[in-house]
C-alpha cells in the first residue's frame, strides 16, 4: 500500500480553511458573548412622564369587536404583556400569565394582553387555549407602543408592570418565569 502527499497547495488551502472556520467561530462567540452581555446589562431608560400619561388615554380593540380603555385599569397595579400567536415564547407563558390572573386579581391585579397581531390569527389560538385575563389588540402600532414603554428592539414577548400610581414598575423582554411574576407580586 503507498500513501500519496496531497499536493502543498491543497495542504495549504485546507489550512487556510480551517483558519478561516476557526476564526469565524471564534468571532461569533465572541458577538454571541457580548450580545448576552447587553441583554443581562440593558437597563431601559425611564418613560418620559408624558409617554406615562399617553399610555392611560389609549384604546384597543377587543376581541369581540368593542374598546378595551387602558383608563379602566388605572389606579391598580397592571401587568401588560405584549405577544402574538406567532411566537413561541409568547403562547409558553400565556397559561403562566392566567395562573398569575387567577391568584392575585382578588389582591387587586390586572393583566392585558395586548397581541401584537390580526384578529382572525387571535380569534382562533383563543379558542383552542382559551386565557383567564382580557386580550386586546394593538397590531402593528403595538410595536412602537412597546418601544415607547421600553422595549427598545421590538422583541416578543414584552412584560411591563404599572404600579397602582400608573408609573413602570418593571419590564421585562422575553419569556417570563414564575419568580418574575412572585417578584413583582410582592412589590407592588
Amino acid at each position: 500500500m503507498t500513501t500519496s502527499t496531497p499536493p502543498p497547495e491543497l495542504a495549504e488551502n485546507a489550512a487556510r480553511s480551517r483558519r478561516r472556520w476557526l476564526m469565524g467561530a471564534v468571532a461569533g462567540g465572541a458577538a454571541l458573548a457580548g450580545a448576552g452581555l447587553a441583554w443581562r446589562t440593558y437597563q431601559p431608560q425611564p418613560m418620559a412622564p408624558a409617554a406615562e400619561s399617553a399610555l392611560w388615554q389609549l384604546e384597543f380593540h377587543g376581541l369581540d369587536g368593542g374598546l378595551f380603555s387602558m383608563a379602566s385599569l388605572r389606579g391598580k397595579p397592571v401587568l401588560l404583556n405584549f405577544w402574538a400567536t406567532w411566537c413561541p415564547p409568547c403562547i409558553e407563558e400565556l397559561p403562566l400569565l392566567s395562573s398569575f390572573y387567577q391568584e392575585y386579581s382578588s389582591k387587586g391585579w390586572q393583566v392585558l394582553g395586548l397581541a401584537v397581531d390580526q384578529l382572525e390569527p387571535v380569534k382562533r389560538f383563543l379558542a383552542k387555549s382559551p386565557v383567564t385575563f382580557p386580550v386586546a389588540l394593538a397590531g402593528l402600532p403595538g410595536v412602537e407602543l412597546s418601544k415607547s414603554l421600553g422595549n427598545l428592539t421590538g422583541g416578543l414577548p414584552f412584560t411591563v408592570v404599572l404600579g397602582s400610581d400608573g408609573m413602570v414598575a418593571h419590564r421585562k423582554i422575553g419569556q417570563i418565569s414564575p419568580a418574575n411574576l412572585l417578584a413583582w407580586a410582592s412589590v407592588i
